[in-house]
């Protein structure tokens, strides 16, 4: 990722990392609902920080990094 992680962007790894997360139809969803956040989902997906589609979504390494940075 170029730029740095907003405190939301933080919130949704930790969300992740904690199993709360799930994608359905493309859509990120906490907690079974859909994330406040509509792009975020895609964007830490593209950036390579979760994985995960039509399931459970996971950190990914990289993802695992920037939580601990």
């Amino acid at each position: 990722m170029t730029t740095p992680l907003t405190h939301r962007d933080r919130a949704v790894l930790r969300a992740v990392e904690a199993g709360r997360c799930a994608f359905e139809g493309g859509t990120l969803l906490v907690d079974g609902i859909g994330c406040c956040d509509q792009f975020a989902g895609s964007r830490l997906t593209r950036a390579g920080l979760i994985a995960g589609a039509g399931g459970p979504a996971r950190l990914t390494a990289a993802g695992r990094a920037a939580l601990a940075a």
